[in-house]
C-alpha cells in the first residue's frame, strides 16, 4: 500500500510539475513578446464631420433653382480641403456639400472634391476648369505643385477661395499674390452677426444680394499684404456705418485704412480668381443669397459668367 501511495504521489507530482511549466513557458513568450499598438487614430483635420440631417435639409433647401448662365462646355471642378493649420470642420462640410450639389442641381459642372496634395500635379489639374480652396489652411505645397497652380490659373483656369483659403502661402509670395491676400485676425467673430456693403450694387456678381447690404451670422476676417485694391475689384466690404460692425473695427480693427474688404474678383495672366471670406460653419451655406453669391463667383472662375474683374479703388 505504501508503495502504490507513493508511486501516486510521485505521478501526481510529475503532471503538476509538467503543468507549471507550460504556464511559466507562456507566461515567458508573453513578456518576451512586444506589446501591441494601439490603432493609429487619423488626425482629427483628415475626416470631415457628418452634418445632421437638419443642416444638410437647410442646405439643400437653399441652393439656386439654376445657374446665371447655361455653361459653354461641360464644367468640372476640383474642391480641395486639406488643412494643416485650424480645421474648419463645419465649414468644410458645408461647403463641399453646397459645392457638389449647387453643380449637380444646376448643370454648372460637375465637382470632384479631394485633401490629396497629388491632385495639383500639372497633368491632373489639366482637366479641371477651376480649382476651389475650401477653407484650407497651412498648405504645403511642393515647388513642382505650387508651379502647376500658377500655371493652370495664369493660363486661363479658374481659383475660388472660401473663407479660410487666404490663411495659406504665409512662405510663398506668389501663392498668397494669387489668392489676393493673407490673412491677418478676425475680429469679427464666429458668434456675432455683421453687416456687409455691396461696394457696387449694381455690379453683376452680387445680383444675389438684390442690391442691398445684408447681414451674417459669420467670423470675419481682415487681410494684410498683399491685400490692396490696385488689382481686384471689391464686391463685398463690411458696413462700418452698422453699430455693432463698426465698434468691432474701431476697437480690434488692424487697418488705418478701414478697408476690410470681404468677396474680391480679380484676373491673373489669362485666368481668374474670385475669392469671399463668408463661409466659417456650416449655417454660411444655409443662406440662398450666399450659395446663389457662391455660385455666380464660381461660374466667373471657370469663365462662363463674364464680370467686369477692373480695379476700383
Amino acid at each position: 500500500m505504501r508503495i502504490r501511495l507513493l508511486q501516486r504521489v510521485w505521478i501526481g507530482t510529475i503532471v503538476l510539475a509538467a503543468a507549471l511549466a507550460v504556464c511559466w513557458s507562456k507566461e515567458a513568450a508573453a513578456q518576451d513578446k512586444p506589446a501591441a499598438k494601439p490603432a493609429a487614430k487619423r488626425p482629427a483635420n483628415d475626416v470631415v464631420p457628418e452634418l445632421s440631417s437638419a443642416d444638410l435639409e437647410k442646405i439643400e433647401a437653399a441652393l439656386p433653382a439654376k445657374a446665371a448662365i447655361a455653361p459653354k462646355q461641360a464644367r468640372r471642378v476640383l474642391v480641395f480641403w486639406r488643412c494643416e493649420g485650424f480645421f474648419h470642420g463645419h465649414g468644410i462640410a458645408g461647403g463641399n456639400k453646397a459645392i457638389e450639389w449647387m453643380g449637380q442641381k444646376t448643370g454648372a459642372y460637375t465637382a470632384d472634391v479631394s485633401r490629396d496634395y497629388e491632385v495639383f500635379a500639372a497633368d491632373n489639374l489639366a482637366k479641371y476648369d477651376a480649382v476651389i480652396l475650401n477653407n484650407t489652411t497651412g498648405l504645403k505645397l511642393s515647388d513642382e505643385q505650387r508651379q502647376a497652380l500658377l500655371d493652370f490659373v495664369t493660363s486661363g483656369k479658374g481659383l475660388v477661395g472660401v473663407h479660410a483659403a487666404t490663411d495659406n502661402f504665409y512662405n510663398w509670395p506668389e501663392g498668397a499674390s494669387l489668392m489676393g491676400g493673407l490673412f491677418a485676425g478676425h475680429p469679427w467673430g464666429a458668434g456675432g452677426t455683421w453687416a456687409f456693403k455691396l461696394d457696387e450694387p449694381s455690379h453683376s456678381l452680387v445680383r444675389a444680394f438684390g442690391g442691398q447690404g445684408f447681414k451674417l451670422r459669420d467670423e470675419i476676417y481682415q487681410f494684410k499684404d498683399p491685400y490692396t485694391r490696385d488689382d481686384r475689384r471689391v464686391l463685398i466690404s463690411l458696413d462700418l456705418s452698422d453699430k455693432a460692425t463698426g465698434d468691432v473695427a474701431a476697437d480690434k480693427g488692424g487697418r488705418k485704412d478701414n478697408d476690410y474688404a470681404v468677396a474680391w474678383i480679380k484676373n491673373v495672366g489669362q485666368g481668374r480668381v474670385f475669392y469671399c471670406s463668408l463661409g466659417h460653419a456650416q449655417n454660411v451655406f444655409q443662406d440662398a443669397a450666399v450659395n446663389q453669391f457662391y455660385l455666380d463667383g464660381i461660374q466667373f472662375a471657370i469663365g462662363d459668367l463674364s464680370a467686369d474683374a477692373t480695379p476700383k479703388k
